[in-house]
């Protein structure tokens, strides 16, 4: 396991006014003692009692046991399938040296990351020189934005069997839940998943909402811990090994669609969650089994100066909200490759550090 190279001093200056409140939270709704936490014995502890294949849970140990963060229990993983769902020149524009997989994985690698999450396009490429010495994660299905007029649907790019095939030690997919097309899309990914166990791979799950109607009065409640909570849920029981999500930035979707849409409890906004960022990440967390899914977060899109500030809040708010990781792309390509290493760092030091601890 690497010592951290981030300073209580430097942790400060980026946390900025946010220090207090997001250091030294105590949680009162959900006790983290009812929570599967990440540590080094996570397979053993939490992954062997379930239905996955020996040959998953070596994959998952592997993941866990590779880069920076080898033996936390945590995960940072660089995605970069930005390509098809933003198009090229809009992810690799700032930095067209990223045009080529083979500085991608380098990017992942010397970054410290546990694994490298793509297409399958990018995968091919470069498999047969890295498939064996770092976990791959390929992405099954894309958005793509060449449909006029554009569209927001997932389209199957590949399948579990070529992802097998070429090494990969998982799988990922993107459901847009709320969306139209969801129903579908909940089908595809779960039969790939299911497939995907079948062969030894582990699964990880784009967890997102995706509704134009989930803004309302000024506000976006894509980003509500209420409403992605439920996404998680619906995840974990399709099983995903890993949910991906958005960060919460708000609460109270369901109310604010008012009574024809869904079911929730008056408890989650009076017992369950606060306003603080922390608790309504907690929220997530437990949507996702109580932790048995482990819940990594989304970086974001890139915004230049501040990305590495904006980065580490988001793996303090998930790591003291009981998540397991960090997955951030463009904050990590769109930018020169040491300035990248860097940011990757950045967030895992917040893994490594004792002075993050679960609130």
């Amino acid at each position: 396991m690497a010592a951290t190279e981030m300073t209580s001093t430097r942790l400060e200056e980026l946390l900025g006014d946010e220090t207090e409140s997001l250091l030294n939270h105590v949680c009162s709704t959900v006790d983290k003692a009812n929570l599967h936490l990440p540590g080094p014995d996570f397979v053993d502890r939490v992954m062997v009692d379930t239905d996955r294949s020996t040959n998953v849970l070596r994959n998952l140990q592997w993941m866990l046991h590779s880069g920076r963060l080898a033996g936390t229990g945590y995960y940072s993983i660089l995605p970069v399938d930005q390509g098809i769902e933003h198009s090229g020149a809009a992810s690799f524009a700032p930095n067209p040296i990223y045009f080529d997989p083979e500085n991608l994985v380098e990017l992942a690698v010397e970054g410290g990351c546990n694994a490298f999450a793509s297409t399958i396009g990018v995968m091919g490429a470069v498999s047969r020189k890295w498939a064996h010495k770092f976990p791959f994660i390929v992405k099954l299905n894309h958005n793509q934005l060449l449909t006029y007029p554009n569209q927001f649907d997932q389209t199957m790019f590949a399948t579990a069997q070529r992802a097998h095939e070429l090494g990969a030690a998982g799988v990922g997919a993107t459901i847009y839940f709320g969306s139209e097309e969801s129903n579908r899309q909940i089908v595809e990914v779960a039969r790939a998943f299911e497939e995907a166990h079948r062969l030894g791979m582990f699964t990880v799950l784009w967890c997102y909402l995706r509704n134009p109607a989930f803004k309302k009065d000024g506000v976006d409640y894509h980003v509500s811990a209420d409403l992605t909570g439920q996404a998680n849920h619906i995840g974990t029981t399709i099983e995903a090994d890993i949910i991906k999500q958005k960060l919460p930035e708000n609460n109270g979707g369901y109310l604010a669609m008012g009574k024809d849409f869904g079911k929730t409890s008056q408890l989650v906004y009076d017992k369950l969650t606060t306003d603080n960022p922390i608790d309504l990440c907690r929220w997530q967390v437990v949507n996702c089994y109580l932790g048995r899914a482990p819940l990594i977060n989304s970086g974001g899109a890139s915004s230049g100066q501040t990305d590495v500030a904006e980065a580490v809040r988001t793996a303090v708010i998930n790591k003291r909200a009981g998540g397991s990781g960090l997955i951030s792309g463009r904050k990590a390509f769109q930018r020169p490759m040491d300035e990248g290493i860097g940011l990757l760092h950045a967030i895992q030091d917040v893994y490594l550090s004792d002075e993050v601890t679960v609130a």
